[in-house]
């Protein structure tokens, strides 16, 4: 039996396009889904390498639905394509430091390739930003770009209608937006950039097919208005009118609305929302270890620090949170430690809005000192670990920019070293802080405060109403008036801690005495009672520093705690409420004995209260309130952030919007017109409405049963029903009497099932386009507008007629008056007048 000959596979775009207006669709695509990319700005902080791997991700994206397109491959075809792709160019672009000299395969890139899909989009929101380019960050941007880019170029130019490639295209925008960070790079101008360009393109597509004749139904119809070169241009120029006018009031509403709708409110991420990466119940507050320093390492060298410069500070952690027993920080911000991508670079630190500030880099080695706190000296722009255990410190690595402080999992040891880039706290004079407010800071709400806390601040405070006047009261009477003792051998006995009844201790006694724990506390309470943004922080700095910046060995003895108080405009701002350490206590006077007396049988002593103690474990929500609330602190961030993401969508629905609603009221008008043949009149109105909405458009100038048949030649299935319905309106308008309320109604029934009926006859897209285009009612518009030019053109013709013939017949009158009175005086007659006044004599 002969075997048929295998026919070869056809290829060419099934549209007909050609490869000029495939470069002007791949060239549009690059731009609409660059401007998504961009959201990944600052995630990566503008590294170079995150715009490789996306717009390497789009092209490949881009040419894979070309060769799909062109080659007409299926979806086996096209997935493997992918796939295949995916996988050669990844090496290169989304695992340069893994792949072998940057580009070559070798098994740890495969490994980031194969998991990246999987683990790169969690990786990037719980690291903090900059993420990097290890560990598969750039996977993200790589596949989102190669991913969406193959959708959208599929859809352009596989799919008849190019507006479904939107989609993709938002889907883009949307990544950019849930995986940056609160900082948008031209977050305006990209949306109205995106809106332009994406609209601009779909309507000179749209336009293109029409001309082209590729589309069918409706459309197919409508391009036998193209044959006339003088109607063409006409109708070029009035959607290009259209397009741009649309495009001008989106673009208004946009930039205007988005200040309005985002004011006062940061910019909500998704990393803003995820799970703390870590449990700061697990790391004691670094204050618990104060005296151990004071005492156990006095003369012991715990780091040695090169590049300090005088007067700066090395810190290990700010305080913000107290709960009667520990100064701490703040459990509740467990999510603002973010895991460090890349310790080179940490949080656009680099930049601050406080120009006083001095940046330096310090070289910190490790050695008596044991502690998840890393030491540092302010804002950390930067660290490179070394060591031994280098690699093993940076996975471990968590920053917290707020309150700059940073954390290791794994405690710091000897042998451990770093350079650190960093931002030193301001400095700024006193008489510089003069009529400043404080700055508007939330702080974590305190809990198990003595009550003499507040007590003493209003008193030391007196009448004081100025900021800096308040908190520099309390610094220096707490610095003159008290007396240091650490309660080492030979001093003053003086407690260690700084739970609730420390600090009750220190306060309510005749002579204040401790050190800079107790003082530093004591101070940050008060200053939070009185609702200053305070904190507490704990560190170290010398006695002495070096002239040239060369290594200081820091001890034991010298740890300090200060207060930190936050200024607008200047940021925080260091005070130090502790005694010098040669304050020291003064003896008691020796007191004369006194004569025993008898012995007087006492009574009992009251019983006293029991102590609130602070609570082990964070108290469950009590009611349904505060459940809901829970409810919407976990997730009413994402949702926020998606209605900001479509907000740009919403703004251009509006028109169809508006659309929808002028033609809900059309029908309710035409259905409640004044008589029952209106109302009849008003349902063929609907039919023609929707016929003309669908793309055929009926002669002006013929009757019913003239329309009748023409919509029976394009939608054949409503056929019958539509020639029924002509019928039945031009015996309700032409007959004798009226339609009843009964027959009314079995009209319009019978007009919704033939509505029905044509649009069933079209394609949902069809369907859709004539819910929302505005032909209908611009024709019903300008018909109007002519329908009242004729009228009124009738009017001033009758006007006109009128006018000549009341002329007329008044020219008239007068002729035959003039001729009686010469007649009568001619043959001595009289006139009517003349006897109508001789009556009256």
């Amino acid at each position: 039996m002969p075997t048929l000959p295998k026919q070869p596979r056809q290829k060419g775009f099934r549209f007909g396009f050609s490869w000029a207006q495939i470069a002007i669709d791949t060239a549009v695509l690059m731009v609409l889904l660059g401007l998504g990319l961009l959201g990944f700005q600052d995630t990566f902080a503008g590294d170079w390498h995150y715009l490789v791997a996306g717009f390497g991700g789009i092209v490949l994206g881009l040419g894979v639905a070309l060769a799909s397109a062109y080659l007409r491959w299926n979806v086996w075809m096209t997935t493997g394509a992918a796939v295949l792709g995916y996988l050669l160019f990844g090496f290169a672009l989304a695992a340069p430091t893994e792949a072998a000299v940057g580009f070559l395969p070798s098994l740890e890139a495969l490994l980031v390739l194969v998991t990246g899909p999987v683990t790169a989009w969690k990786d990037i929101l719980t690291v903090a930003a900059p993420v990097g380019v290890n560990g598969g960050m750039l996977v993200a941007p790589y596949l989102s770009g190669m991913l969406t880019a193959l959708v959208a170029g599929l859809l352009a130019w596989r799919v008849r209608l190019p507006y479904w490639t939107v989609i993709p295209v938002l889907v883009m925008t949307v990544v950019g937006i849930m995986f940056g960070t609160k900082d948008a790079p031209m977050a305006v101008v990209r949306g109205m950039l995106l809106i332009m360009a994406a609209v601009a393109w779909l309507a000179w597509r749209h336009h293109r097919m029409r001309v082209q004749g590729t589309q069918t139904g409706a459309d197919a119809a409508d391009t036998t208005t193209v044959s006339n070169p003088a109607t063409a241009r006409k109708m070029v120029w009035r959607r290009v009118g259209m397009g741009a006018a649309v495009l001008a009031v989106a673009g208004l509403l946009t930039a205007s609305a988005s200040p309005l709708l985002l004011q006062d409110q940061d910019r909500k991420v998704l990393r803003d929302v995820v799970d703390p990466p870590i449990e700061l119940f697990d790391y004691p507050s670094p204050l618990m270890k104060f005296r151990q320093y004071v005492k156990d390492q006095h003369e012991e060298v715990l780091f040695t620090v090169e590049g300090l410069p005088e007067g700066q500070r090395v810190r290990l952690a700010a305080l913000d949170a107290y709960d009667g027993m520990v100064y701490n920080v703040n459990p509740q911000s467990g999510g603002n430690f973010s895991p460090v991508g890349d310790a080179s670079r940490l949080s656009g630190t680099a930049e601050t809005e406080i120009p006083t500030r001095a940046t330096g880099t310090l070289d910190i080695g490790i050695e008596a000192y044991n502690g998840v706190w890393l030491p540092g000296g302010g804002k950390l722009s930067g660290a490179v670990l070394q060591g031994p255990r280098a690699d093993q410190l940076s996975t471990s690595l968590y920053y917290n920019d707020g309150n700059e402080t940073a954390l290791s999992t794994i405690p710091l040891e000897e042998g451990d070293s770093y350079t650190a880039d960093v931002v030193f706290p301001v400095q700024v004079a006193s008489e510089d802080l003069e009529g400043q407010d404080f700055g508007e800071i939330v702080m974590p709400e305190l809990t198990g405060v003595p009550q003499i806390v507040p007590e003493k601040a209003a008193e030391l405070t007196g009448n004081q109403d100025q900021p800096f006047g308040i908190v520099s009261g309390l610094a220096s009477t707490l610095h003159e008036s008290g007396a240091f003792s650490n309660g080492r051998e030979g001093e003053v006995t003086s407690l260690s801690g700084h739970y609730a009844g420390r600090i009750t201790q220190l306060l309510d006694a005749e002579q204040w005495i401790g050190d800079d724990e107790q003082y530093a506390v004591g101070m940050a309470l008060m200053a939070r009672s009185l609702d200053i943004p305070a904190r507490v922080v704990m560190g170290f700095y010398p006695e002495n520093y070096s002239a040239d910046g060369g290594p200081i060995q820091i001890k034991g003895k010298d740890v300090h705690a200060w207060v930190e108080v936050n200024f607008a405009n200047v940021g925080w701002v260091a005070l130090d409420p502790t005694p010098d350490k040669d304050n020291v206590p003064t003896p008691p006077q020796q007191e004369p004995k006194s004569t025993p007396k008898p012995q007087v049988l006492q009574p009992p002593p009251p019983p006293q209260e029991q102590a609130d103690l602070p609570p082990d474990t964070a108290p469950e929500p009590q009611d349904a309130e505060q459940e809901e609330r829970s409810w919407w602190d976990q997730w009413g961030q994402i949702v926020m952030i998606v209605v900001y993401s479509l907000i740009p969508l919403l703004i251009l629905l509006i028109p169809l919007l508006i659309i929808a609603i002028l033609k809900g009221r059309r029908r309710k008008r035409r259905r409640e017109a004044q008589t029952p043949a209106e109302q009849v009149s008003g349902g063929w109105s609907e039919v023609l409405s929707l016929a003309t909405d669908l793309g055929s458009e009926p002669q002006r100038s013929g009757t019913r049963r003239e329309h009748a048949t023409e919509l029976a030649g394009t939608f054949p299935t409503a056929a019958a029903g539509t020639t029924l319905l002509a019928r039945r309106a031009d015996q309700a308008v032409f007959g004798p009497g009226e339609p009843n309320e009964a027959q009314v109604a079995d009209y319009w029934a019978r007009v919704d099932e033939n509505i029905a009926g044509m649009r069933g006859s079209v394609s949902g897209w069809q369907r859709f386009r004539a819910k929302y285009t505005p032909r209908s009612l611009l024709l019903e518009a300008r018909a109007r507008r002519r329908q009242r030019r004729q009228l009124k053109k009738q009017q001033r013709q009758a006007d006109r007629a009128r006018t000549a013939e009341r002329r007329g017949g008044d020219r008239t009158a007068e002729r035959q008056a003039r001729s009686a009175r010469r007649g009568g005086r001619s043959r001595g007659v009289r006139t009517v007048d003349q006897q109508a006044r001789e009556k009256q004599e």
